[in-house]
């Protein structure tokens, strides 16, 4: 028999476990609401953590259920099924029948989501080249076959027809192990990585403690997911060989999501300005002269730019390269840590 929610609120559910309830939590809620949730949406909002028991997240769908538990399940308000046009500018790199390349700039979200239903590259790619977008790739991520983090900056391509994001798409998944595609990005990071050119291979998966972060996870870890970074010193800044700072170039060999900031970080040299993976290197910025600090704690984001990217035509096959200069905040910032003290990178 179907356990009822026992509150009436659209956005929380409630439910309470009977005698007889065992076995994982997903399967028991899409159990109890016959049907309201499917067993998918569910294991999403365990994710998300959206479901928690006596006011703790759950963090696992395999979660076991025990008879008393009360669980409370958090519904996100529904979204537009389609996003809207607004006139937000873009900077347009390339643009054809089949594709259009942008400089992404640092603060603009990708696409709608939960607390960014408007204001993205999105709404501003309807705007610029016309409903043709709505439904590719999924209505609410029309052309988009991979994505920058909000406070990312760098160049992106954009599908603008079915057969163009499928090909892509395919480009993307295959990471340029056997393809043409090649990202690589600049990172300012605190400190120098050592050795000065190198791989880190460590998986990654959702963090414990904050389901929006990522973490490097035990291979063995059921939500473990394969992760490899390249990357090389370019520059190194400071008055002696105990760089304060470096440049970086890292080159992505999988795509997870926050994987060079999470790398970086793993590694002992997060990227300048990340609150979230570089909190406990704030006060570096203490060490660097009056000047160079205040650039550092006014940037507002992590110094991080998606410089370059190479990919195949989805219908000539031609060989496509792009790259963005670093964004005048981070030029900035680059300046200043030049200014305070180059050591050769070799």
């Amino acid at each position: 028999m179907k356990e009822p929610f026992t509150q009436a609120d659209a956005r929380m559910k409630v439910l309470t476990a009977d005698e007889n309830a065992a076995g994982r939590i997903d399967a028991w809620i899409a159990a109890s609401v016959d049907g309201d949730l499917s067993r998918s949406r569910i294991k999403a909002l365990i994710l998300e953590g959206a479901v928690s028991i006596g006011g703790a997240a759950v963090t696992e769908a395999k979660h076991r259920i025990k008879p008393g538990d009360i669980v409370e399940i958090n519904l996100p308000e529904p979204e537009d099924a389609n996003p809207a046009p607004e006139d937000i500018p873009i900077d347009v790199l390339h643009e054809d029948d089949e594709i259009i390349v942008v400089s992404k700039p640092a603060g603009l979200v990708v696409h709608p989501g939960a607390g960014n239903a408007s204001g993205t590259l999105v709404n501003a790619l309807i705007h610029h080249c016309g409903q043709s977008l709505s439904g590719i790739g999924g209505v609410r991520r029309p052309g988009i076959v991979h994505r920058l983090d909000k406070n990312t900056s760098g160049v992106m391509v954009v599908a603008k027809n079915d057969a163009a994001h499928r090909h892509l798409s395919e480009q993307f998944a295959d990471h340029g192990r056997s393809g043409a595609l090649k990202r690589a990005y600049l990172a300012y990071v605190w400190g120098t990585p050592a050795p000065l050119k190198g791989v880190v291979n460590a998986p990654l998966g959702r963090a414990a403690s904050d389901r929006t972060k990522r973490e490097v996870k035990r291979r063995e870890s059921a939500d473990s997911r394969h992760a490899v970074t390249h990357y090389r010193v370019v520059e190194r800044f400071g008055d002696n060989s105990d760089a304060i700072a470096s440049l970086v170039e890292c080159q992505l060999e999988t795509g997870r999501t926050h994987q060079i900031r999470v790398h970086m970080a793993h590694i002992g040299h997060p990227v300048i300005g990340d609150s979230e993976y570089g909190s406990a290197y704030l006060t570096k910025a203490n060490l660097l002269p009056v000047e160079t600090a205040a650039i550092v704690r006014g940037l507002g984001r992590q110094a991080l730019h998606a410089y370059l990217l190479e990919f195949e035509h989805p219908k000539t096959g031609e060989l496509m390269h792009f790259e963005a200069p670093l964004p005048p905040d981070l030029q900035k910032l680059g300046d200043s840590l030049q200014a305070a003290g180059r050591i050769d990178a070799s």
